[in-house]
């Protein structure tokens, strides 16, 4: 079985997991031995023993591990999320053998059975980039005000499925959870869901490059591949900083190209045009004004609250909530 290649998506059905549950599978598969290997493979789901056919294949695929990486020397970073209904948890180590972070990703269901399992150097799937460690030079403001859901976000393609692409790198798409849904009703229309509609803020001050402003709002489950961004908004911040808000709605745009804006300032509200599922801001942070022409930017978003925790200037993760911490101040 190929170690770079172990991914099991059509098995992703869960609703929860915590970090220690996912430090307890780790272990016993790291351990590698036929009495881990026969407890882990109790755990797993009828799906995965078709994959894993017995304790020994678990014990077997173990040792293959530990052939290729060696043991496992540092844990760089952990957590668990929830993503559609499930919780996955993600770890990403340091190993002896490996010149690369390795990323493990476990999926299970309610009642803690192993429904998926992903194993993988971190950087594999995603676009080649040379700004992993860039620290973004213009103060940027998290653009939307309130709590709001990172559904992408992070520097990894299991994280970020943006991550495939040059551009977009390291974007962000941000929607509005309540009780684990991003709207009422049966999301039939873009009026339940709780995005539609919010204000959108400039993150930065700068000069608008472009904006499209005539693009409908798609009904949702229904997309628009020929006009990815749909309605959008780019600023040009300087220092080779220019920030791309999409998915805008339609006749919401408050700003034209040409003109000046300052940070905070609305400049339109979220929507759902272009290529979208549902309504959400998608925003990236490049190092030209061209879509699909640049290299994406590692976008820090300064005084924020992330999962609770008040951040001078960080990113938030794929299952991640952010918000300003001028608005968590006024709660």
């Amino acid at each position: 079985m190929s170690f770079a290649a172990i991914f099991f998506s059509a098995l992703f059905a869960i609703k929860s997991a915590d970090v220690q549950e996912g430090q307890k599978v780790t272990a016993l598969l790291l351990k590698a031995d036929d009495g881990a290997s026969g407890e882990l493979f109790g755990r797993l789901s009828p799906e995965m023993k078709k994959v894993f056919t017995d304790a020994a294949a678990i014990t077997a695929f173990s040792r293959g591990l530990a052939d290729q990486l060696g043991a496992e020397e540092k844990v760089v970073r952990e957590r668990s999320f929830p993503v559609g209904g499930m919780t996955s948890y993600l770890r990403v180590s340091r190993f002896e053998k490996s010149k690369e972070p390795v990323l493990t990703l476990w999926t299970f269901d309610a009642q803690g059975t192993v429904l998926g399992l992903f194993v993988r150097p971190e950087g594999a799937g995603a676009a080649a980039t040379t700004h992993g460690e860039y620290q973004t030079k213009t103060p940027l403001r998290f653009p939307l005000q309130g709590a709001w859901y990172t559904f992408w976000g992070g520097h990894n393609a299991i994280e970020n499925y943006h991550a495939v692409d040059r551009g977009q790198r390291f974007a962000y798409d941000l929607l509005i959870l309540k009780d684990g849904k991003s709207h009422e009703g049966d999301g039939s229309k873009v009026e339940q869901f709780y995005a539609y509609g919010k204000p959108v803020l400039a993150p930065a001050d700068g000069v608008v490059t472009a904006t499209e402003a005539d693009r409908p709002d798609m009904t949702p489950g229904k997309m628009d591949p020929l006009h990815p961004m749909g309605n959008h908004v780019i600023i040009d911040h300087g220092d080779g900083e220019f920030s791309f808000l999409c998915h805008l709605r339609l006749g919401s745009l408050k700003v034209k190209a040409g003109e000046k804006v300052s940070a905070g300032q609305p400049i339109a509200e979220c929507g759902n045009s272009g290529n979208t599922s549902e309504p959400h801001l998608h925003y990236h942070l490049q190092d030209t004004g061209k879509f699909g022409d640049g290299d994406g930017l590692p976008a820090q978003f300064r005084d924020v609250v992330i999962d609770g925790e008040k951040v001078a200037k960080g990113e938030p993760l794929r299952g991640q909530t952010i918000q300003p911490q001028e608005d968590d101040a006024h709660e």
